[in-house]
């Protein structure tokens, strides 16, 4: 996690590096400045932005890291330009081996943003047109930056999401292991975070399982509904070029070109559902940290945490901190957050673009990274936590979680209406407390003066151990549905 962290922050590091003398800025470089003009969009006007607009309108720092899409979506248009006899095959060549030393120049770190080009797109092409001269300026046609740039975002998704599958996957790998081990192991059922049932902790792990399962279906649908390429819709209206939408959709792996220009450059909805799946996978993360915070605390005491994923204190040496559980439950706030925003950013957005949309990838690169960071400490932690079997089990014992058992035998094995025997079995309850024992510490004649038919067989399943194998119905907590549950599980997941 943390090697990933430094290869994050180098993309978007703000600080800019010496440039190697192959690099030096270009006398066009220098006209360009001296001009304030922006190269790119700069003919309309004869003076250039303040400073102050040059940050608020700057967005480099955030898009750089699309600039593998970026360049793997320039190399189809050029390909698709001079298939269809727009662009002849001399400048697709320069084209194409400019665009494949800018990326090595990129992954090499010699080559960094320049904030006076304000996006990742304007600094390639920027860069294009020093290595190659006039022939970049032939790239861009037949499209603008609205599509180019819906294209690169939705190819980053895209990734990202399976990225997401893959780790959600290994998470379920880790929770269905962890429930093979413990499929018979008690531990108590909890409802408003009281003694509830006895479960086994199988059962308990594997509902887990179900959430991420889901969460892996929302990522695997918001990806079907993303998976049009919005490129040759150029700024709003489509083009008068002879281009084949349908050779770049397919060149980068799309199913299809979207099918209206307008709503291609305008709709934001692929990055919003995606958000939506993020927050809601997180949210069950946070549950999952939870758990993991209370299990590891001394009152409960039903797991220890590893050191790799505990930290200390600076004052009280005793203390072991699940810092990282803590921190998935901490971290879901900002991924619900980011969705929120970007909703609202776009929720009163006229067709077609508006600056405003430049707001969409902060919060989805920000998410996915949060996303990927939780998911792997997550399972770090399922994998490595050391389980106390002893612990789990004598809090089963806690609470009377066997009530419920015995008014379900009344009304089973005594055919008596089940309000009655809950009646009979809280007037049972009762008596243990008054006695300050376990239900079936009580004797058979403690039981049968308040209900005269029962028999030692209920006075059996009062124990945990048995209470939870008389849990048979589909899904339940039974060892032998825990076992169905896990060879379905494997099936289904991995």
């Amino acid at each position: 996690i943390m090697e990933d962290n430094k290869k994050h922050k180098k993309q978007t590091k703000r600080t800019y590096k010496k440039r190697p003398k192959k690099l030096a800025k270009s006398s066009t470089q220098s006209e360009l400045k001296d001009t304030g003009s922006n190269p790119l969009w700069g003919g309309r006007f004869s003076k250039g932005p303040s400073s102050i607009m040059e940050d608020i309108n700057s967005s480099v720092d955030v898009d750089w890291v699309l600039y593998e899409e970026d360049i793997e979506c320039s190399k189809a248009h050029a390909e698709m330009l001079y298939n269809q006899g727009i662009l002849n095959n001399s400048d697709k060549k320069k084209i194409i081996k400019g665009l494949n030393q800018i990326q090595r120049e990129i992954e090499d770190g010699e080559l960094t943003p320049n904030h006076t080009l304000e996006d990742i797109h304007m600094n390639i092409e920027n860069r294009l047109f020093l290595l190659i001269g006039d022939a970049a300026g032939r790239l861009h046609t037949a499209r603008s930056r609205n599509d180019q740039v819906a294209t690169d975002f939705k190819i980053w998704i895209r990734k990202a999401i399976d990225q997401s599958d893959r780790e959600l996957q290994a998470l379920q790998s880790a929770l269905i292991k962890r429930a093979e081990q413990h499929s018979d192991t008690p531990i108590p059922g909890f409802t408003h975070l009281q003694g509830a049932q006895p479960v086994t902790l199988g059962h308990h792990l594997l509902s887990y399982v179900e959430m991420f399962g889901r969460d892996r279906g929302r990522f695997n649908d918001a990806r079907k509904r993303l998976n049009e390429c919005p490129l040759g819709s150029a700024a709003l209206a489509g083009t008068s070029f002879p281009i084949d939408r349908k050779m770049t959709s397919e060149s980068l792996g799309f199913d299809r070109p979207t099918r209206n220009s307008l709503d291609s450059v305008s709709d934001r909805d692929f990055a919003l559902e995606a958000l939506a799946a993020v927050a809601l996978c997180s949210s069950h993360l946070s549950r999952l940290g939870e758990e993991l915070v209370i299990w590891s605390s001394n009152q409960f005491g039903f797991i220890r945490l590893s050191d790799s994923f505990s930290t200390g204190s600076s004052i009280m040496p005793q203390k072991r901190n699940p810092d990282a559980a803590e921190l998935i439950r901490g971290k879901n706030g900002r991924v619900t957050g980011n969705f929120v925003g970007l909703l609202n950013t776009m929720k009163g957005l006229s067709l077609a673009y508006a600056k405003d949309m430049q707001e969409d990838k902060e919060p989805i690169f920000d998410s996915f990274k949060t996303l990927s960071i939780c998911l792997r400490a997550a399972g770090g932690m399922i994998n490595d936590m050391t389980i106390n079997k002893e612990a789990m089990a004598e809090a089963t014992k806690e609470g009377h979680s066997t009530a419920t058992e015995l008014a379900d035998w009344l009304v089973r094995e005594l055919n008596i209406p089940f309000r009655n025997a809950h009646e009979s079995v809280g007037k049972i309850v009762k008596m243990a407390d008054s006695k300050d024992s376990r239900l079936w510490d009580l004797s058979l004649s403690d039981l049968q003066s308040i209900q005269p038919k029962i028999t030692k067989a209920a006075h059996d399943i009062l124990k945990p151990e048995i209470a939870i194998n008389t849990k048979t119905s589909y899904g339940g907590t039974s060892v032998k549905q825990v076992k169905l549950q896990l060879r379905q599980a494997k099936k289904r997941f991995l």
